[in-house]
């Protein structure tokens, strides 16, 4: 027995699986202590970004990504092994922030695209791939092999824990894990998620008793957000064989890694991930963590450092003293998420630890939102988001009374139609806003509030927020009506869907390599 299936093992064994539970509950104890007692407080609101991406070959195709480059700074392996994450260490808003977070990226992204230069690859920011490695899409996911029992996916990162995972959910599931969408009904195995890729802005606030409030409000905006931000609509072009076209348009949505991470993770009757509903208090944030259902229980003695994701999403040192539930928040998959105990963030100088907190603190997530095709486009998002969720709560904005249901329909409905969705919003003076330009509008409006509320200059709020405030007037609003353009003019032309997807890709692959933000794609 090896070590991923002795990880699969231990996870599955009811003994673990009660221990596990009951340290949850202690450290959750002890999370909420630290809560009440201001242990997890900073002076600043602070700015993080978790970025993915996929490496392509000479020939555009899906390839791994060598072992190398996760040498460079602020770069990390994830599920796939095409798959490569650069986060970013937290900033304080105010001033530069944003900047550094900008320079981050840019740094670390280098560093990784050296290494894959090197063994003639190339990295791409996409919120999913298209262009299938050379033996097919099928095959390369459903390749494994069956080890003392448990499937081993061949092209899934071998971490214990993922293996765990893959093995918990496929149980639920008779082996097979539903899809759904045109084009792929189910698959082997969650690496099906590696699919997709995403970016996650963080926003890190002060007073880790608002945590509640600011979670609230962070799911009105996802419809809104993803409107603009949708950059997902197809899957991979050979799973496109034989299908009408017509039909693949019409009943693929314009986000697909919405549904291929629900429906992946979602099985046997169970919600792991979905939008959030509200919370009233910092209290009940914690409660549901712990109440949630368990996936491959991890006890720490076991040798293992528990979350694999630890390293970029929390402080090593404040994840050490509550290790399982820190491995419980890991698998806690809503679209808006609470992380408690993450880094402290640099100050303006980009140098020491802000003052007041040299520990740990508290933050939101947010991860309904595909990869972008440039860091222009993404920190610009980052800033919309941390901005419009700070300006609603300091103006005190009407639009934080809206029904939850509104507010889930609404993201659904970007999930569904992109930059066409059907939006649900309440206006400054409490009127309900259904016209998209107006929501956005607001949404505007309000993030420019937020960031100078943040302490942002407003020369470094319009950097940020105008090469995503231009989507609204560029010939397509979002990354997902550019490429649904695209094809269509190719299946106009008499092309075949697959022909025109692989197409469309390398055309977008191009012009994301240039860096300019996707607003001026049209007219350069």
């Amino acid at each position: 027995m090896n070590e991923l299936t002795e990880a699969v093992r231990r996870a599955a064994a009811s003994e673990t699986s009660a221990e596990f539970q009951r340290r949850v509950e202690a450290q959750a104890d002890d999370v909420l202590e630290d809560v009440r007692s201001g242990r997890l407080d900073n002076r600043h609101f602070s700015v993080g970004l978790e970025l993915e991406a996929y490496a392509v070959d000479a020939d555009g195709r899906l390839a791994p990504v060598p072992e190398a480059a996760f040498d460079a700074p602020n770069c990390s392996p994830e599920l796939g092994v095409h798959n490569v994450e650069v986060h970013t260490h937290p900033d304080a808003a105010a001033g530069t922030g944003f900047r550094r977070q900008a320079a981050t990226l840019e740094t670390a992204l280098a560093g990784a695209r050296t290494v894959l230069q090197e063994a003639d690859r190339r990295l791409v920011l996409d919120g999913m791939w298209t262009v299938p490695p050379a033996e097919g899409t099928a095959a390369y996911l459903d390749a494994g092999t069956e080890t003392d029992g448990v499937f081993l996916p061949e092209n899934m990162r071998p971490i214990p824990r993922y293996v765990a995972i893959d093995a918990a959910i496929r149980a639920r599931d008779g082996g097979r894990i539903p899809v759904g969408l045109p084009g792929l009904d189910d698959a082997r195995s969650i690496l099906v998620e590696s699919l997709t890729t995403s970016i996650q802005p963080h926003l890190q606030i002060p007073t880790a008793t608002d945590l509640p409030r600011y979670l609230n409000v962070a799911t009105r905006t996802m419809g809104p957000v993803l409107s603009l931000s949708a950059n997902s609509p197809f899957l991979p072009a050979d799973r496109y064989e034989g299908l009408d076209a017509e039909d693949v348009l019409s009943e693929t949505p314009h986000e697909c890694r919405v549904p291929v991470f629900e429906r992946s993770v979602n099985v046997g009757g169970i919600e792991k991930c979905r939008v959030p509903e509200d919370y009233d208090d910092v209290a009940e944030v914690i409660d549901r963590i712990v109440e949630d259902e368990t996936l491959a229980p991890v006890l720490s003695e076991a040798g293992d450092d528990g979350d694999a994701d630890a390293e970029a999403d929390g402080d090593a040192s404040y994840a050490s003293s509550v290790p399982e539930f820190v491995t419980k928040r890991g698998t806690f998959w809503r679209w808006v998420r609470p992380v408690f105990g993450g880094d402290v963030p640099h100050v303006d100088d980009g140098g020491s630890a802000a003052p007041g907190n040299d520990d740990a603190s508290v933050r939101i997530e947010y991860r309904p939102l595909p990869t972008q095709p440039t860091v222009r486009d993404t920190v610009g998002l980052q800033a919309l988001v941390v901005g419009l969720v700070r300006g609603i709560v300091v103006a005190d904005h009407p639009v934080k009374g809206l029904a939850w249901e509104d507010a889930r329909d609404s993201f659904y409905a970007a999930v569904a139609d992109g930059p066409a969705a059907d939006l649900e919003w309440v206006g400054s003076h409490g009127d309900r806003i259904d016209a998209t330009p107006a929501v956005r509008d607001e949404v505007f409006s309000l993030a420019r509030h937020g960031l100078r509320e943040l302490g942002v200059e407003d020369e470094t709020a319009e950097w940020l927020l105008s090469p995503i405030e231009a989507r609204q007037s560029a010939t397509h609003t979002s990354p997902s009506a550019w490429k649904r353009a695209r094809v269509r003019e190719r299946l106009d032309a008499g092309e075949t869907l697959p022909d025109a997807v692989r197409a469309m890709q390398r055309e977008y692959v191009e012009k994301a390599a240039t860096g300019r933000a996707f607003a001026t794609w049209e007219r350069a």
